[in-house]
């Protein structure tokens, strides 16, 4: 494995919700980055998140990780759920609820019925 590799991996262990983003989750730098930051802080989902910007080797990596070709990726319990569509999708649904219920990840239940009450 490589370094990026195992820092990747070591990442998406140690913490139950990961976002690998442009920017951090106070202050994206995209706007895909910039939404699904936006859902899991209006959620009050704990998350870590993981500035791709920062580090080239990351922002590569990550990519190499997953076999996904774009950013933001979210983890959850060290699965790969997916990029801001398939975040936004789910969040819709209410299957991210479900996903997270499943996981034993703390949410706003609350929160998430306004998300999809503010876009019905």
């Amino acid at each position: 494995m490589t370094d990026a590799t195992t820092r990747i991996k070591e990442t998406v262990t140690a913490n139950d919700v990961v976002l690998f983003m442009k920017g951090t989750k106070s202050m994206p730098q995209c706007g895909f980055s910039s939404r699904v930051a936006g859902v899991l802080n209006f959620m009050g989902v704990d998350f870590a998140d993981v500035n791709v910007l920062a580090d080239e080797e990351i922002r590569q990596g990550i990519k190499d990780y997953s076999d996904w070709p774009t950013i933001p990726q979210l983890y959850v319990k060290g699965e790969f759920v997916g990029g801001c569509d398939i975040i936004t999708e789910m969040t819709l649904s209410g299957e991210l609820d479900q996903l997270f219920e499943a996981s034993g990840v703390t949410y706003d239940k609350a929160a998430a019925d306004k998300i999809r009450e503010a876009n019905a």
